[in-house]
């Protein structure tokens, strides 16, 4: 079975480390501030100038002037601070995010990633997404494996226009967490219930199955 997005979330927030700063993209990513383990300490990253993202907050907590880069209410934890946006992106052209999770409409097995348009529709504009992946060299996209019609997303080279080249090394799709290494994606893990055949049968680009595959516990 496709992991949900909450289980997405989770799994993505196992990659955390005790002291990191993090910064999470618009849509999955942000839900990974719900799932932080309890024995590490990080520091959440927003694009719009807030360091140190709590938990989404219950409507006792709302406030209604803190918001993430995706416009959605959150918390701010102890020790955190409120920066412009300019001082924001320095840290992230800077190299000072150990870790950026983002989304994506294509990932190929060269590492590029398209993540900000799609030609013939609306698009708000690429935001803070190509400073961010040529800011980090850690790098973790969340996205569906295929489209609601079935196409891959997992390409060999990508359609849409790129938001970065070269620069996307882990993937964690609803079936399945990928690395791509030497030109191919290496299937490292499966969703619960999820077969290799399946996973195979939806990755477009070159795809090897490591000797060591296991399947996602929760």
């Amino acid at each position: 079975m496709a992991l949900t997005r909450e289980q997405m979330a989770q799994r993505v927030a196992r990659e955390l480390k005790d002291g990191f700063y993090v910064n999470l993209g618009i849509g999955i990513p942000t839900l990974v501030a719900n799932y932080v383990p309890d024995d590490i300490d990080v520091m959440l990253q927003s694009e719009n100038g807030l360091l140190g993202m709590g938990e989404f907050p219950t409507e006792a907590q709302l406030d209604a002037d803190m918001i993430n880069a995706g416009k959605q209410t959150v918390t701010a934890r102890r020790g955190a601070s409120i920066f412009n946006s300019a001082e924001s992106f320095a840290m992230i052209r800077g190299g000072h995010v150990d870790l950026t999770v983002l989304g994506a409409f294509e990932v190929d097995v060269e590492g590029n990633i398209a993540s900000w348009m799609i030609p013939g529709k609306l698009v708000k504009g690429m935001g803070g997404a190509m400073d961010l992946v040529a800011g980090a060299d850690n790098i973790i996209v969340t996205m569906t494996h295929a489209s609601k019609d079935g196409e891959s997303k997992l390409l060999s080279r990508c359609s849409l226009p790129l938001t970065g080249a070269g620069c996307i090394r882990k993937v964690l799709t609803d079936l399945a967490y990928l690395e791509i290494e030497n030109g191919a994606f290496i299937l490292r893990e499966t969703a619960p219930g999820v077969s290799v055949e399946e996973i195979i049968a939806k990755t477009a680009g070159k795809l090897i199955v490591a000797d060591d595959v296991k399947e996602m516990t929760f």
